[in-house]
């Protein structure tokens, strides 16, 4: 009965193996605005760069874009590297501008409900994962007390983070913490085990002392993520 249910089990991890979405490439086509056409159709709430190339092997990074779907994108300045001695590029968006959207999806975190569930899933998948415990450092800094997508998305933009994976009661959100848009989601079996709070984390390993955390009221787990959706 016992390897019955573990076949069971790896069986359904398995069926959402690949489900995972990986970098897309694409080219601007026309500018309007702070909306450009895409030379290809790239699903929307995907994230990414817009690289600008200056010839004589010169390229740089110069916007954020978020896919709308149906081939468009807005634009935003590109934040992830702030520095008072570093000048901000003031290249505005081309035509024929490279735009490639996931470029660090490759950079993951999971947000799960025990130990069991994040090594089940972590190891499904090829990614590399940043632990929980640096994301719960941030969060228990912050005095923060329940997950939001707006917690999540700055602590992505400052560590290189591409996806964030959110285990609900029954299914696995994927999530694009740039755009803060769920931008895919798979099935996972039942009974996953009893959900620590705020989320799994090695806090036995940490000084929380500094943090207050015996002293504060988290919102539990599968409530916390359920505002995600």
């Amino acid at each position: 009965m016992k390897k019955i249910l573990f076949f069971v089990l790896l069986t359904s991890y398995a069926l959402f193996a690949n489900s995972l979405p990986n970098s897309m490439s694409s080219t601007v086509k026309e500018v309007s605005n702070d909306t450009i056409q895409l030379s290809s159709n790239i699903p929307a709430g995907m994230s990414g760069i817009i690289i600008h190339n200056y010839g004589n092997g010169l390229s740089a990074i110069t916007h954020t874009a978020i896919s709308l779907g149906n081939g468009k994108a807005s634009v935003e300045p590109y934040t992830a590297i702030i520095h008072k001695n570093i000048p901000a590029i003031q290249t505005t968006v081309a035509v024929a501008d490279k735009v490639i959207f996931g470029n660090f999806y490759n950079n993951a975190l999971l947000i799960a409900p025990n130990q069991r569930a994040y090594q089940k899933i972590t190891q499904k998948f090829k990614r590399t994962w940043i632990h929980p415990d640096a994301f719960a450092l941030n969060f228990m800094q912050k005095n923060e007390t329940s997950l939001s997508l707006d917690i999540l998305h700055d602590f992505a933009k400052n560590n290189q983070i591409g996806l964030v994976l959110v285990v609900t009661q029954d299914r696995l959100l994927i999530i694009d913490p740039i755009s803060k848009v769920v931008i895919g989601n798979a099935a996972l079996p039942a009974n996953l085990g009893a959900p620590m709070t705020p989320f799994y984390a090695r806090f036995e390993q940490m000084n929380l002392s500094i943090f207050n955390f015996s002293d504060r009221q988290y919102t539990p787990y599968f409530q916390s993520v359920a505002g995600l959706k």
